[in-house]
Order: C-alpha cells, then structure tokens, then sequence
C-alpha cells in the first residue's frame, strides 16, 4: 500500500469513526447537549483538570480554539 493510499485509508477510518461517536453521543443525551458551563478555557481546565483540545472537524474548518470551545459549551445564556 503506498504512502497516498494509507493516508486515505486513514481519513476514512477517521470519518467513519467521528460519525459514530457522534452518533453514540447524540443517542447518550437524546439530542441534548449537556448543560455544563464554564466560563472560558481555563475554566474548564481548571474545574476537570483536563487540557481542552480540538476535533479533528474543527481543525479541518480552521475554527480558533476559542470558537472550538463555545461549538461544545456555548455560552450560558441569562433566560
């Protein structure tokens, strides 16, 4: 298998992969998003003790972080 063609191979399997968590999430919280918040990167950092990372999909959509954060917790609104 040439180089060209493993790299496919692997940006299938990652698609394929993606949808499926996906898929896995969206049935685990019957379309809801979670409702967690946290003010800002640090915050979270801070309250899971975890570093915030991005998807490969926001990567590929050239998301910054920031905007990459707010895509999985949006900001608490004030209703």
């Amino acid at each position: 298998m040439s180089d060209e063609e493993e790299k496919d191979l692997m940006t299938l399997l990652n698609e394929i992969m993606d949808e499926v968590f996906k898929e896995k999430m969206d049935d685990h919280f019957d379309g809801k998003k979670p409702e967690i918040f946290y003010e800002n990167i640090e915050d979270y950092t801070s309250k899971t003790g975890k570093r915030f990372r991005m998807n490969k999909g926001q990567k590929e959509r050239n998301l910054s972080r920031d905007e990459a954060f707010r895509e999985l917790f949006p900001e608490k609104s004030n209703d």
